[in-house]
């Protein structure tokens, strides 16, 4: 089944690199981008977005506390971290809101892995 991912990162570079690999190994997905919190928010408000891949560093808000708003609205739906940003705080913050962490550089068969389990969540949640 199709998926409308949201990738947010304030590097137009970023997005573009995640947005090819989801093009080679997801390629009926589709794939909706913001550079920055405020941008992410009305792409959510404007789009049925299933997945979401954050960065965490960016400009005026980080991406946990996007991450954690979007939570809120979006209870069961799969989001990552992105970050080369690998803080022990930073991990146990994303898990403790069930949010998952891919290292930067994004390697492929992490993205994979974690866009699997994402599938798998959002199966498990429909039925």
């Amino acid at each position: 089944m199709p998926r409308t991912v949201l990738v947010v990162d304030d590097s137009k570079l970023a997005r573009m690199v995640v947005k090819s690999m989801l093009a080679k190994t997801r390629a009926d997905w589709r794939v909706v981008e913001a550079a920055n919190a405020a941008e992410a928010i009305d792409q959510m408000a404007a789009d049925s977005v299933d997945i979401g891949l954050i960065d965490f560093n960016m400009p005026e808000r980080d991406g946990l506390s996007l991450a954690e708003e979007i939570r809120a609205a979006n209870p069961d739906m799969p989001m990552a971290i992105i970050s080369a940003n690998a803080q022990d705080a930073i991990l146990a913050r994303a898990r403790e809101l069930d949010i998952a962490f891919v290292e930067k550089p994004v390697a492929e068969e992490m993205l994979n892995a974690f866009l699997s389990g994402a599938v798998l969540k959002l199966r498990r949640v429909a039925k």
